[in-house]
């Protein structure tokens, strides 16, 4: 299996939660290479190319920026702001994913984001305590706060086994955490903290409204879906015009291919094999896969 393969394959593959955390890790690289190409070269402007992203405290500024509701959640004050919130969001979502859809996962992280970011919003321009100050927000802590009150909501008395402590129930976790930020509040970065007890109360509601039927995550669901509807048609149609002469020939060829193993087969119809199987994953999924086509791209990475 080529090494371009193999990165697929691992995209492919990979859980909801692992590529939230490669695409937080990315732009973190991204801004960062950024910021050192502008001071390396002596460019100004860095600052306000970022501000684009940054969510504002003031109403006004966010109406010219709309998108930063969201875009904040990826942007970082520093490595350990990351990697804190990258360590918590990946345990978390192991033990949501047994509960919960994957789709289930973003929508608690994605709404969590909203309801933390518009906290923030409103604490400061609410609260005398902020009256006349401005400030920006970033980092992914209230959507990963709302994943983790989701499953701890879920599944309170669960044991988890932490290094030196041993075992704790979920629910201690979540609940020191929580108390963690409101007693942060006086001690600076406010707004930040009423944030992340933001994203967790917005998980906890929604854990309670499943359980009383209501999913009050499904309108945010159906978006990105239709989102991802406009792009899948584009690409459809796009993918028509120079498949569709050649569509019965590789069907036939792909049906061949399935027939013999990998050690039979030549190495263009091993690839082309390889190719049909990571398209199939990227389409539909790696549970999608028949028995045999998961042998088969397992025995092809071993004889590679």
């Amino acid at each position: 299996m080529r090494a371009s393969d193999k990165i697929r394959y691992k995209i492919n593959t990979a859980t909801v939660t692992e590529k939230l955390i490669a695409i937080n890790v990315l732009v973190f690289l991204f801004f960062g290479i950024l910021n050192t190409v502008f001071s390396l070269f002596k460019i100004s402007g860095f600052t306000a190319f970022y501000d684009w992203f940054v969510l504002p405290s003031d109403p006004a500024e966010f109406i010219l920026k709309p998108w930063t509701i969201i875009s904040y959640s990826f942007l970082h004050g520093g490595i350990w702001h990351l990697a804190s919130n990258m360590l918590i969001l990946y345990f978390s979502g192991i033990y949501f994913l047994n509960f919960f859809s994957p789709k289930r996962l973003l929508n608690y992280y994605f709404l969590g984001v909203i309801i933390g970011g518009l906290v923030f919003m409103l604490s400061y321009n609410l609260f005398p305590a902020f009256s006349g100050g401005k400030s920006y927000l970033v980092g992914a802590s209230a959507g990963v706060m709302a994943v983790l009150i989701g499953v701890a909501t879920q599944a309170p008395n669960m044991y988890i086994r932490l290094l030196i402590i041993g075992n704790v129930k979920f629910w201690w976790i979540a609940a020191t955490l929580v108390a963690i930020d409101i007693i942060q509040i006086p001690m600076g970065n406010a707004g930040g903290h009423l944030a992340h007890l933001g994203g967790a109360g917005l998980g906890y509601l929604y854990t309670t409204q499943l359980h009383k039927g209501n999913d009050i995550g499904a309108w945010w669901e159906n978006l990105m879906e239709g989102i991802a509807n406009l792009f899948k048609k584009r690409e459809k149609k796009a993918k028509m015009k120079t498949v569709h002469n050649t569509s019965k020939r590789a069907s036939k060829a792909s049906y061949a291919s399935a027939s013999r193993t990998s050690s039979t087969m030549s190495k263009s119809e091993k690839q082309q094999r390889i190719d049909s199987i990571l398209d199939k994953i990227s389409k539909s999924g790696y549970e999608s896969l028949t028995k045999a086509e998961k042998d088969f791209l397992f025995q092809a990475g071993k004889d590679d």
